[in-house]
């Protein structure tokens, strides 16, 4: 099983590159294809939403099936052939289109470790687990930056996105030969398994839906979209200097993702972790928005900082995993997962119409990226303040 998992962090890890390499594409896409920062939020936003979508199918998948032929039939089909559908790309559509079919492919990725991280480990230490996965799959989130940007400068994105098609297609095939089942599960009383809908009468999930939303929708958006425009056009930075800061963040989300994992354990509470870094992370939002022309480092450290204290992600999975039944773990696990990715989804797509919406010919260039901030940081503060309806639990 040890080779199993290993085979599946490398997955995330190319899960985490394809879902934020597109910010440091922004200056070789907008040359070649025309591509807006807009027409690459929406391409970010429909890998989030088809990630989201596949989530009750996957759940579904891994309870019947085992994560080991989900994962590796639709990183393959999905991951693979989107990279390649990207690599022929001639329009901004053909774009959004590839970016559809990767986040198919990447949607089971995560959740086949989270599944069998439940099936054969004690809950205490599944949210220490799910961080160690987040923080080296990371790694990704960090290729995707300097790396990739130069990697574009030196070889063309053409080239890198078929070698990132050649990749996928080989992880698939070890996570077909490497991954092992754990063994099935029915209900303990003999009754019928269950569905989602089991999990969606259950009011503790209830109060965790919405932290799990928007927990994730700055650091991604930020990462994955928005920090290229505006450290573009407001800084004036190239591939290059993007890369540096857009790498800042990632570094910081990959400590914040090991860093947030064993403190259930340290501080005896999910909840009381969970709500006060999220709040940091909302206040760093909000001063984004106050002063979007402070400075290009201080705009890099405050988004790094919101990449560092947003990365909660782990610990809020780990909560909710307590409350679920052994025998819904794969729904349960998939069900918060579509809401933190489908949350993603909606805010990069509706995002660029804000961006839109915030231009014109008479206001300042940080005016729409402002916009974008804001829509960002009201969202989060109120579901963290609805979140304080939750139970804590640490089983």
């Amino acid at each position: 099983m040890r080779l199993g998992i290993a085979t599946l962090i490398i997955a995330y890890v190319l899960s985490q590159f394809y879902r934020a390499f597109l910010a440091v594409m922004t200056p070789a896409l907008k040359a070649d294809l025309g591509a807006t920062p807009e027409d690459l939020a929406q391409a970010s936003g429909a890998w989030f939403l088809f990630f989201a979508l596949m989530q009750i199918p996957v759940g579904w998948g891994l309870d019947n099936i085992g994560p080991r032929k989900v994962t590796a039939a639709l990183l393959a089909l999905g991951g693979g052939g989107g990279a390649a559908v990207f690599a022929m790309a001639s329009s901004p559509d053909h774009i959004l289109y590839a970016m559809m079919l990767i986040g198919i492919g990447c949607s089971p990725v995560l959740m086949a470790s989270y599944y069998i991280f439940a099936r054969i480990y004690p809950p205490a230490v599944f949210a220490t687990l799910a961080g160690m996965v987040i923080g080296i799959g990371s790694l990704g989130n960090i290729a995707g930056a300097l790396p990739m940007a130069l990697a574009v400068e030196q070889f063309g994105w053409r080239a890198c996105l078929w070698a990132m098609a050649v990749v996928t297609v080989l992880v698939a095939a070890s996570i077909m030969l490497a991954v092992d089942n754990p063994p099935k599960l029915v209900a303990e009383d003999g009754a019928p398994k269950g569905s989602v809908l089991d999990l969606l009468k259950m009011p503790a999930l209830w109060a965790i839906f919405p932290i799990m939303l928007v927990n994730y929708t700055a650091a991604a958006g930020l990462r994955g979209s928005w920090a290229g425009p505006y450290l573009r056009d407001v800084y004036g930075l190239d591939t290059a200097g993007i890369g540096w800061a857009t790498m800042a963040i990632a570094v910081a989300m990959v400590i914040g993702s090991f860093a947030y994992g064993p403190l259930d354990r340290v501080f005896r509470t999910r909840k009381w972790v969970i709500f006060p870094g999220n709040m940091i992370a909302v206040a760093l939002v909000f001063l984004l928005w106050a002063a979007p022309n402070a400075g290009v480092w201080q705009a890099a450290s405050i988004m790094a900082a919101i990449g560092l204290f947003g990365a909660s992600y782990p610990l809020i999975i780990a909560h909710a995993r307590s409350f679920v039944p052994p025998h819904l773990i794969g729904r349960g696990v998939t069900l918060m997962n579509m809401f933190g990715i489908g949350g993603v989804g909606i805010s990069q797509y509706a995002s660029a119409g804000v961006f839109r919406m915030a231009q014109g010919p008479d206001v300042a260039v940080t005016a729409p990226y402002q916009a974008v901030f804001l829509f960002f940081a009201v969202p989060a503060l109120i579901c963290c303040l609805l979140y304080l309806l939750s139970e804590d639990r640490l089983g």
